[in-house]
């Protein structure tokens, strides 16, 4: 079985000592593939197991177990190579975009300089001789030679740090798109900002029923979930998933009113404080891209002037003899320039259809976010019912520290000395006890 890379991340961020509780509130997983996953990664790493008196366990990993694993797994060994190899790979394909579309320029305008140029000589020709066509000779080393022109392909390249300073740099730590990751952006977006949304949902529903020690009420949860209708609301439907997840249990208290406990996160490996967490789950809105204004607006630039391009060209290639009569170049750009056109309309067009489909899909995510914050307000503060239902869930709420002094066994020590020293710990506690009794 394969490591679960939640369940590993989650071991270290708990400094390498858990239990299954506190894995299933920090990586949002439910209680049983926890479990199965903690055991696996314990069984390959070679965890130790400490089993206190109540009979509940803590595993304590070795703080070197992804080494461990790397040498026993060579999934884990591509999967990290493959990731490099990817990374690598996606960049290309996102900076592809803008060299095509520097390319079909290049080539539009290159075809167009030629046949201009080879008209002009036949115009020359019929009229006797002359020299007029130097005039547009100039237009293409310009284009080529600039001086900076190879700065799209800088990946630190920002637009607003080449117009005004290069060398200053920004107060970011994310970095900035090149000019060709840009035009990437300004076509497809930045993918979902989203894509997190369910892994976020159970991290905080996790915190959430942490920070209550395990016992909580439906309206706790609400804010959390997405749209809940008013027989779900009556009802409260949308707390089984939460109780599946978790190995929760609901309990009907002497007024009537139902509260959920959940066991398994009740009992951690070390004092755990109050987690912060907000008041709803919040959905980010789909921005049209991250790259900067200047990027975008030289994107559109840059696609118009190809489509403008595209079109003049078409004009001067729309009775075909003049590509036949040049050949060459001219006969190549001539045999593509169907796909040039298509590419040069896609590039405007494509955003502009996202644009909307954007707007129609934050329209309904603001929808989802309004009512996650009105259940939000319902609770903070709550209102005199709601504050006795969170009383009697607190009835339920505990917290189960599995201390050192605690261990009734542990695997990372030796049996006979584990054992003599219960030995010695019953004998004090029935000392203890008949002390008390006399």
């Amino acid at each position: 079985m394969t490591p679960n890379p939640a369940i590993m991340q989650s071991v270290e961020q708990l400094d390498y000592r858990v239990t299954v509780g506190d894995v299933a509130t920090k990586a949002g997983l439910d209680v049983n593939t926890t479990q199965q996953g903690i055991i696996a990664l314990a069984s390959e790493t070679g965890a130790n197991l400490q089993v206190a008196e109540s009979g509940d366990i803590a595993y304590l990993f070795p703080r070197n177990f992804r080494a461990i694993l790397r040498n026993k797994y060579w999934k884990l060994r591509f999967k990290e190579a493959w990731e490099k190899i990817w990374n690598v790979l996606f960049y290309l394909i996102r900076i592809s975009f803008g060299i095509f579309l520097i390319v079909s320029i290049v080539l539009i305008f290159v075809a167009i300089f030629i046949i201009i140029i080879a008209l002009q000589s036949s115009s020359d020709d019929n009229e006797g001789g002359g020299d007029s066509g130097g005039g547009g000779f100039f237009f293409f080393p310009r284009f080529f030679f600039w001086p900076d022109f190879f700065w799209i392909f800088d990946p630190g390249y920002s637009y607003r740090d080449y117009s005004h300073s290069r060398q200053q740099k920004r107060q970011s730590n994310k970095k900035d798109m090149n000019f060709l990751e840009a035009v990437f952006s300004f076509l497809f977006g930045d993918g979902n900002p989203n894509a997190d949304l369910d892994e976020r949902r159970w991290q905080t529903i996790g915190a959430v029923i942490r920070n209550n020690q395990g016992a909580v009420i439906a309206e706790q949860i609400a804010p959390y979930m997405d749209q809940i209708d008013r027989i779900s609301a009556e009802e409260e439907n949308y707390m089984l998933p939460v109780l599946t997840r978790f190995n929760g249990y609901p309990e009907v208290t002497d007024t009537g009113e139902i509260v959920y406990y959940f066991p398994d996160l009740q009992v951690t490996a070390n004092k755990q404080q109050k987690q912060p967490i907000p008041n709803y789950l919040r959905e980010i809105p789909y921005r049209f891209s991250h790259a900067g204004s200047g990027q975008i607006m030289g994107a559109i630039g840059l696609g118009a002037v190809n489509i403008t391009g595209a079109l003049i060209l078409g004009s001067l290639l729309r009775d075909g003899t003049i590509a036949a009569q040049i050949g060459g170049f001219v006969a190549f750009v001539a045999s593509i320039y169907w796909i040039l056109l298509a590419y040069g309309i896609a590039f405007l067009g494509i955003p502009l259809i996202r644009y909307f489909w954007i707007q129609n899909r934050n329209e309904k995510l603001n929808q989802r976010n309004a009512q996650r914050e009105e259940w939000a307000d319902q609770i903070a503060p709550p209102s005199p019912e709601l504050q006795q239902k969170m009383s009697h869930a607190r009835q339920f709420a505990q917290q189960k520290i599995i201390g050192e002094q605690d261990l009734a066994y542990s695997t990372e020590r030796d049996l006979i000395e584990q054992e003599l020293e219960q030995s010695d710990k019953i004998d004090q506690e029935w000392q203890r006890r008949l002390e008390e009794g006399s």
